[in-house]
């Protein structure tokens, strides 16, 4: 099932994005090192990937990247998935429980592995069943007050929207909110904060935006400043994301 073939014009990079969730299908990318702000689940289509970080090196079909890790995947096979859950999704502490096993802080063998790449392979890919398939339903509970946080990080990506002003807003104290925030979001609020403004970003290139017009107007501070934390978080640079060919997809216009 995996090594089966995808028709040529399927083999186009797409990117899928929803609000806290993002999913990639395509050509194998030559990803650096880097660190994101989210979870990676990480599936190789056609052959196993590896899978490296300090002092640690696996090679497997399918991989549960944590946030705040810096982490490369090398690919040996021509096509990937890449499902990014954001961390405040109450199903994100579910898709653990997905993996069979742990090890260096990864998840490794997803139990569903088989029916990901059977997914991915079908002409008419659902990005959304894969992130059901990949996080189960999950039931974990999140305070109101985070989640409304991040909803406000969401939808007004360009705000300072700061971690005292948020706090006010939920009547906590700055410590207490930024405590609840990782935990109910399991990564940092300026992570969070961060992967707001590139959904943005990809929002308003899939509607037409250049990128430098795109990323100012997400509350980035240079066009730079956008590529080098793009950089960090998904080891390559937008530009050569998009000059690939790479077509995105919003699910929520």
């Amino acid at each position: 099932m995996g090594d089966a073939a995808l028709p040529e014009t399927r083999c186009l990079a797409t990117v899928w994005l929803w609000p806290g969730h993002a999913v990639y299908r395509g050509p194998s990318l030559r990803l650096d090192a880097h660190c994101g702000s989210v979870l990676c689940l990480a599936v190789g289509l056609d052959a196993p990937f590896t899978v490296r970080a300090d002092g640690f090196e696996q090679s497997v079909r399918t991989a549960l990247i944590p946030p705040r890790t810096v982490h490369r995947v090398v690919a040996t096979g021509e096509r990937m998935l890449f499902c990014y859950i954001d961390p405040s999704s109450p199903r994100a502490k579910a898709s653990w429980a997905r993996m069979t096993t742990r090890s260096g802080g990864f998840g490794l063998d997803h139990r569903d592995e088989q029916e990901l790449m059977g997914l991915a392979a079908q002409d008419e890919f659902d990005p959304v069943a894969a992130v059901n398939l990949a996080c189960g339903p999950g039931a974990a509970s999140i305070d109101d007050r985070i989640a409304a946080a991040a909803a406000t990080l969401q939808t007004y990506p360009a705000r300072s929207n700061s971690a005292a002003d948020l706090a006010a807003e939920a009547h906590l104290s700055t410590s207490r909110f930024l405590h609840l925030f990782a935990r109910d979001a399991g990564t940092s609020f300026r992570r969070y904060r961060m992967w707001a403004r590139m959904l943005s970003v990809g929002r308003a290139v899939a509607k037409g935006a250049d990128l430098t017009t795109a990323a100012a107007d997400a509350g980035f501070a240079s066009p730079s400043h956008f590529s080098d934390t793009f950089h960090a978080m998904c080891g390559l640079t937008p530009s050569r994301l998009l000059a690939d060919g790479a077509r995105i997809v919003v699910l929520d216009s």
